[in-house]
């Protein structure tokens, strides 16, 4: 009896180390909180790929009528099954505002803090499914605002914001994906976005542009562009704020560059500083400015709600787990442009 009773126990005991244990009796551990001050930072380990999506025809309009069956991606040369597919408007997404407030940004200073806070304030309605946060870079990058529903909260900071210094735009974008509170669903939904209010210049920054962008591309965030650059010159940092836009599936506004657009026969109005319809520092001059800064603004935020999002899942490859995926986004139309991110990182590292 004895004999029997041991064996019992014996088998007992092995049972219960090899079996796991029951999900009602022992709960998931939760991550560890961060330790003070560790920076936090987006975690994903891409099983699903989104791919936000934007069609333009000839003249630069969206093209809102295309079907799942329309679209082809391409990962890595090899079409994907589109799982998941939808064109509807008013999606959710994250946004973040990269306000320039270096002395590069003074020129328009009023026309930009104005188209800052007409972002946040057409993004952020006051529905909980749309949040936003506010980073300031001059010499250093600042989180002014953490992530909110409310958008009050980013417009009053962006009214008391003074340009000054240097410009930090990388180490903007390295606080947008590190420093700052999540919202529950990222990337998936609610999307991550980026929008830079300034002219792409850095030189303040401890980040390289390589780096950013790889961070950027890492955590699934769409970078768009406001560039503050005046007048029409190419500023040393048009490139970089195109890469970062390109790269990432954004696109760059350029609204200093013909804010004469829609003016009858300015080419035709002559005068000594140039043909314009408008003398710099008239009413009429501020005027169109403002007017072209707004259209910008009217283009970002609608194109940000408006795009198709394409979801699928990539093959497996145990061989390439951390390289870099290039994608291809095609679209059986002819004479569309089609604008979406040019690949992705499978996991963060």
């Amino acid at each position: 009896m004895r004999v029997f009773v041991a064996l019992f126990i014996t088998a007992f005991c092995l049972e219960s180390q090899q079996a796991p244990p029951a999900a009602s009796q022992t709960p998931p551990q939760q991550p560890p909180a961060a330790a003070a001050g560790q920076v936090p930072s987006f975690r994903t380990e891409v099983q699903e790929v989104i791919v936000p999506v934007t069609v333009t025809d000839e003249k630069g309009k969206f093209v809102s009528d295309l079907v799942q069956s329309d679209f082809q991606i391409l990962d890595q040369g090899k079409v994907q099954n589109i799982q998941y597919f939808t064109r509807e408007r008013a999606q959710p997404v994250v946004v973040g505002i990269l306000l320039d407030l270096s002395n590069n940004s003074r020129t328009h200073w009023k026309n930009y803090q104005d188209a800052a806070i007409e972002l946040a304030n057409t993004l952020l309605p006051g529905d909980k499914k749309y949040s936003g946060y506010l980073v300031g870079y001059s010499n250093e990058a600042e989180l002014m605002v953490d992530t909110t529903s409310d958008s009050e909260k980013i417009m009053e900071k962006i009214r008391k914001a003074k340009p000054a210094g240097g410009a930090a735009l990388y180490d903007a974008i390295y606080q947008a994906c590190t420093k700052r509170s999540l919202v529950k669903g990222e990337p998936v939904d609610p999307r991550r976005v980026v929008v830079v209010i300034g002219d792409g210049n850095d030189n303040s920054s401890s980040k390289t542009l390589d780096q950013v962008i790889e961070l950027a591309q890492r955590n699934l965030v769409t970078v768009y562009g406001i560039s503050t650059s005046a007048y029409g010159f190419d500023a040393p940092g048009d490139a970089a704020l195109t890469r970062l836009a390109e790269e990432t599936g954004g696109r760059v506004e350029y609204p200093l560059n013909n804010p004469y657009t829609d003016v009858s026969g300015y080419l035709s109005t002559p005068s000594d500083a140039g043909n314009y319809a408008y003398a710099v520092g008239s009413g009429g001059y501020t005027s169109a400015i403002a007017s072209s800064i707004f259209r910008s603004v009217a283009n970002i935020a609608g194109e940000v709600t408006t795009q198709y999002i394409l979801r699928y899942i990539p093959e497996s490859d145990p061989t390439s787990l951390r390289q870099y995926r290039k994608i291809e986004v095609r679209v059986a139309l002819a004479n569309v442009k089609v604008r979406a991110r040019k690949g992705y990182y499978p996991f963060t590292p």
